[in-house]
């Protein structure tokens, strides 16, 4: 599975269906992964701007920061390049329920 050779139509679709794939699943995500899988789609869509409330509630200051580390992580990445580690994580995590022909 050599992503990097893909155009970019057919990596923007293929990253689509993993999106919908991963949204769709009924499997449990350890929560580093759920936070990986977060930035990078993230990224991807150039939707980077973490929004931080001025008085968070119930833990929410904590979700926030660790959003903001994994929204760091990715940064040094490329759109495309964040595209292609969601796949791969999606193939990954979801395995049969993902298959990239």
């Amino acid at each position: 599975m050599d992503l990097k050779s893909y155009s970019e139509e057919d990596l923007d679709h293929l990253f689509e269906l993993a999106y919908i794939k991963v949204s769709e699943t009924h499997r449990k995500f350890p929560q580093d992964v759920l936070l990986y899988f977060y930035a990078y789609y993230k990224h991807a869509k150039n939707e980077s701007d973490l929004k931080v409330t001025q008085n968070p509630v119930d833990g929410e200051q904590l979700v926030n920061a660790f959003k903001a580390n994994a929204m760091f992580q990715v940064k040094k990445f490329s759109e495309r390049e964040s595209k292609i580690k969601y796949i791969k994580l999606a193939k990954r995590y979801l395995g049969d329920e993902f298959q990239i022909k």
